[in-house]
């Protein structure tokens, strides 16, 4: 048994898988550090090294085909080799205990940073000086939200993710009495009022809403830091009890205000906004506070004095969020990310990051492993040296 595992292990914790991995980890920073010139920052984290594979398709978009391993595989075989070496390279002595802590430690660093990569999230929120709110926004991701205004003081939502839109056909939910089908899709989009150019372009993009008023064109991936897609969908709306089409809105990440219509008396609204994720208690803005150095608009601190409610686990308090002090509840940390232009509000960036403690935990056991190493060996050599009295 211990044979068949040891063979099963010498090819995972060879020397040269590790050399492979780091090779590969390096050629993957220079290419995507280049390639940041052309696409720019989020788009190479995206492509680079946010995902298993990079992927290389010509200027028509027709296919796709792999073309090196992405920061996701070469982290997670990386792990797996430190794992397996260290499985099978394991000795308990206490000789060799500093270098296994160190290793371990190393080990826990990467868990802890595929762990990030892979289920943080970091989102936004927006106050207002007196504003109470319970979500946070996502601005890389959208959500198609499907509202019933009928009773305005009890909003029901449908929230359909952008990942379901971007792949087109009918949507159907239980929660709506009416199906939606997407007419087309664009990741990144033009949006101009009718009239301002003339050809194939000014075709209203929808039969009803804005979308009348307005044509809507493909742009290329937004790549300069201060930019961003804006995504647009065209979307058919058909009674699920059987019925004619009732035509087309337009929704899109660039429009403010909702599309509304009307099925069977009862008031609806599409809305593509950011994505929203829903806390289970509130913060509120009490005061917003900006100084700037005299005689320049340079920031020189800004902090946010906000109320947190939460009913389920009693905890009612008053906090300060400013630079390198951020407020951590329930797993969620708040940060002190930005404000309004016109100082009306601030911006809080909020990251939910389940391996947020690996490096501090990585960190401890690596400095005690490489402390007890050069200890042991630093006794033994002073042993050693001692010189011997003769009687």
């Amino acid at each position: 048994m211990m044979q068949t595992l040891k063979r099963l292990l010498g090819p995972i914790s060879s020397l040269r898988l590790t050399v492979i991995c780091l090779a590969a980890a390096l050629v993957l920073v220079f290419a995507g550090t280049i390639a940041q010139v052309r696409f720019g920052l989020f788009f190479v984290q995206e492509q680079y090294f946010q995902s298993w594979v990079v992927w290389w398709s010509p200027a028509s978009g027709a296919y796709k085909i792999p073309v090196f391993p992405g920061g996701h595989l070469v982290g997670a075989v990386l792990l797996i080799n430190l794992i397996a070496a260290h499985i099978q390279r394991f000795r308990w002595t206490w000789k060799k205990f500093g270098i296994q802590l160190t290793h371990l430690g190393l080990i826990i660093m990467l868990a802890g940073g595929l762990a990030t990569d892979l289920f943080s999230v970091s989102s936004f929120m927006r106050l207002k000086e007196g504003e109470t709110k319970n979500y946070s926004e996502d601005q890389a991701r959208v959500e198609l939200a499907v509202i019933d205004q009928t009773d305005p003081e009890n909003l029901k939502v449908t929230a359909i993710p952008g990942e379901v839109i971007s792949k087109g056909g009918t949507i159907t939910s239980g929660d709506l009495p009416f199906t939606l089908a997407v007419r087309s899709y664009f990741r990144n989009s033009k949006l101009k009022m009718i009239g301002q150019e003339t050809g194939a372009s000014s075709v209203p993009a929808a039969t009803n809403g804005t979308g009348q008023r307005v044509s809507l064109t493909s742009a290329p991936r937004a790549t300069k830091m201060d930019e961003r897609d804006i995504m647009s969908a065209v979307v058919e709306v058909t009674p699920a009890k059987g019925g004619k089409s009732l035509g087309t809105w337009l929704v899109s990440d660039a429009l403010a205000v909702s599309q509304d219509l009307e099925i069977d008396g009862r008031k609806w609204s599409l809305q593509l906004r950011p994505a929203r994720y829903y806390k289970p208690y509130s913060l509120t803005l009490k005061d917003f506070t900006h100084e700037t150095y005299p005689g320049t608009m340079i920031p020189k601190n800004f902090s946010s004095k906000v109320d947190l409610t939460d009913a389920a686990n009693k905890d009612t308090r008053q906090v300060l969020i400013y630079m390198n002090h951020p407020l951590r509840h329930m797993g969620d940390t708040y940060y002190q990310s930005g404000f309004e232009p016109d100082n009306s509000g601030t911006v809080l960036q909020v990251v939910r990051n389940p391996g947020y403690q690996a490096p501090y935990i990585a960190c401890i056991i690596v400095s005690i492993g490489l402390i007890f190493q050069f200890t042991y060996h630093l006794i033994g050599f002073a042993r050693r040296s001692k010189p011997t009295v003769k009687p």
